[in-house]
């Protein structure tokens, strides 16, 4: 498992050149969000498609 910081040095490797500060926070935030989402779906706290669908008719009648 990467941590923290290698993860940071390998956003920032795959930059470009010209990138800006909102580039690197935005691959920051990506990344974070992606790493969230896994987290939630190896500890089974995810909504399958089926199930939202379900919620959503129900509680648009």
């Amino acid at each position: 498992m990467q941590t923290i910081k290698q993860i940071v040095h390998d956003i920032a490797d795959h930059l470009p050149d010209q990138a800006t500060w909102d580039d690197a926070m935005y691959a920051l935030y990506v990344r974070q969000k992606l790493a969230r989402s896994q987290q939630a779906a190896e500890e089974g706290k995810v909504t399958s498609q089926e199930e939202m669908e379900k919620r959503y008719l129900n509680h648009a009648r």
